[in-house]
């Protein structure tokens, strides 16, 4: 009996995670988290909901890690803190993860086994061998997961870039050799599946990159994903050839390319590399800084530069600031004020929608037909997007002559089930989201969140009485404190009124023995609710404190 529940990733970027089952061993693909929506305000990461896998905790015998992304890697450290298990993945794709362990405390006891692209590992039932395939992150594979009940290919993200910059090409003969053989089912990247025609090559940003090397007369900062060390290695290499330094700035870009020299995914010559301090040691035109802060984080050296807080540069007129990344929906807002302050110091800025200077890591299109035509599965389940994304990469497997009965889009919490050459979903098992807020972490629905919603929409009125606690007659107040609430200079009249309220309250409640105080105070919030929405159309969170002496 052969089962796959995805338990985040579908129907949403981000949250990456599925379950491959067959009788007593389940093997894990990824464990990925999404970085908070609006809604969730003061929230710093949201994970999967391991539920299904703790109450088959038993089974769970292996993760299997596609590549060191944050969406595929970010939930590894919660996922460890409850499952003790080996944990297979690429030389940096696992290196990016002990870092990220370290600050749980957690790295003695992971378990974490280097795996190269071509091996073959048994897994109880399953027999996993792992694909090359080219992405905005190095040492990325693809699974073929040989099953009893047939093979199942699971692509990663991935594109098709004939021309990388680095070695790295996605393995089409391996995924054809699959389709000859004959696939059960193909799980796909459907990241970039609305976007026609075929993702631009690396190399034809190194272009663009080269071009403004050659223009610019000042220093040149380039802001790119830290993850992204091809992109690093291009503004390396022009650096070197246009006679500059490199200084890489921020903990992110410094510690992932530490990390891929380790691997040997990057090179960065002695004698080109300096630190922050020798800045102001060398002319302006003879300086490169490879930054974070593509997407306009808060606190990132980029948005510290924009706002003329970082210690060590100071944007000066003649810089030429460079966001070699796309505009992630969500952050465009922050993005476009930290490129208008950066214009307003006097610098020059490139970005994605002036420029060539970013590509995509996701297939277009006609990468994800030629992918496939090659792999020619029985059964095909988009994944790894929103909703659209699914449907739009589902239309294309249809267009591309499967019949409706073999293509599924599957949600999470869906269980696929295979047997016999034939497919079905069975009743969802429970799944969700988890939220991370500094160290603590709850459901979704918990009531931090619907809380944190209502203060930032509504603020808070705090009621504050003291009583004597055997009459329960009041010995002080009530007083009444409005936090965020605008009464638009009623405030006297309304505050007074408010008081009024709460003493009725008071005085209409029954004095048993003893004094049940959490029913007064829920009478109070109750009437307080109604009064100040009658009063300034406004729902504020009511904290009513009686204190009894």
């Amino acid at each position: 009996m052969l089962k796959v529940i995805p338990l985040g990733g579908l129907g949403e970027i981000g949250l990456n995670m599925m379950v491959i089952e067959y009788d007593q061993y389940i093997l894990v693909v990824d464990a990925g988290l999404m970085f908070p929506e609006d809604y969730m305000p003061g929230i710093n990461l949201v994970i999967p909901d391991f539920q299904y896998l703790k109450d088959n905790k038993d089974k769970v015998k292996a993760v299997i890690l596609t590549h060191g992304h944050e969406d595929h890697i970010g939930a590894m450290p919660f996922f460890l803190k409850e499952f003790s298990v080996p944990v297979y993945g690429t030389g940096f794709t696992l290196e990016l993860l002990r870092e990220k362990l370290k600050e749980y405390q957690l790295p003695e006891q992971a378990d974490l086994r280097r795996i190269m692209a071509g091996d073959t590992t048994l897994f109880g039932p399953f027999s996993v061998e792992y694909i090359s395939v080219n992405h905005s992150i190095v040492d990325g594979v693809g699974l073929a997961i040989d099953t009893p009940e047939g093979i199942l290919v699971h692509s990663g993200d991935f594109r098709i870039d004939s021309t990388p910059v680095d070695t790295q090409l996605t393995d089409l003969i391996r995924f054809a050799h699959y389709g000859e053989k004959g696939v059960l089912a193909f799980f796909s990247d459907s990241t970039n599946a609305e976007k026609e025609g075929f993702t631009l090559s690396e190399r034809a940003v190194k272009k663009t990159l080269e071009d403004l090397f050659q223009v610019c007369k000042g220093r040149i900062i380039v802001a790119s994903f830290a993850s992204n060390i091809s992109r690093i290695q291009q503004v390396i290499d022009l650096a070197e050839k246009y006679n500059r330094k490199v200084v890489l700035n921020g903990k992110s870009v410094i510690t992932n390319v530490n990390i891929a020299r380790q691997e040997g995914f990057i090179r960065l010559p002695e004698d080109i590399e300096i630190s922050i301090r020798q800045l102001n040691q060398y002319p302006d035109e003879s300086i490169t800084v490879v930054t974070t802060g593509s997407q306009g984080e808060p606190m990132s050296s980029l948005a510290r530069m924009a706002r003329g807080q970082h210690k060590g540069i100071k944007i000066r007129r003649n810089d030429t600031i460079i966001l070699s990344s796309r505009f992630i929906p969500g952050n465009e807002k922050t993005i476009t004020s930290i490129i208008n302050s950066l214009y307003r110091m006097g610098a020059d800025v490139v970005y994605e929608k002036v420029s060539d200077i970013h590509t995509s890591g996701h297939a277009k299109r006609e990468e994800l037909k030629l992918m496939l035509r090659l792999v020619r599965p029985r059964f095909f389940i988009p994944i790894h997007g929103e909703y659209r994304h699914l449907v739009k990469h589902s239309q294309l497997a249809l267009d591309m002559g499967m019949s409706e009965d073999n293509v599924l889009i599957a949600q999470d919490g869906d269980v696929i089930f295979f047997e016999n050459q034939s497919v079905l979903l069975e009743s969802p098992v429970h799944t969700g989201r988890t939220i991370v807020d500094g160290k603590g972490i709850a459901d979704e629905g918990d009531m931090v969140l619907k809380d944190r919603r209502k203060l930032s929409g509504h603020g808070v009125v705090i009621v504050l009485v003291v009583v004597d606690e055997e009459t329960g007659f009041i010995v002080y107040g009530p007083d009444i404190i409005p936090r965020g609430v605008v009464f638009e200079g009623q405030a006297e009249l309304s505050l007074e009124d408010a008081k009024s309220v709460v003493l009725e309250a008071f005085e209409e409640f029954e004095r048993s023995t003893p004094i049940e105080w959490t029913e007064v105070e829920s009478d109070i919030r109750r009437r307080l609710k109604r009064f100040l929405y009658n009063a300034i159309e406004k729902n504020p969170l009511i904290l009513p404190i009686i204190i009894a002496v």
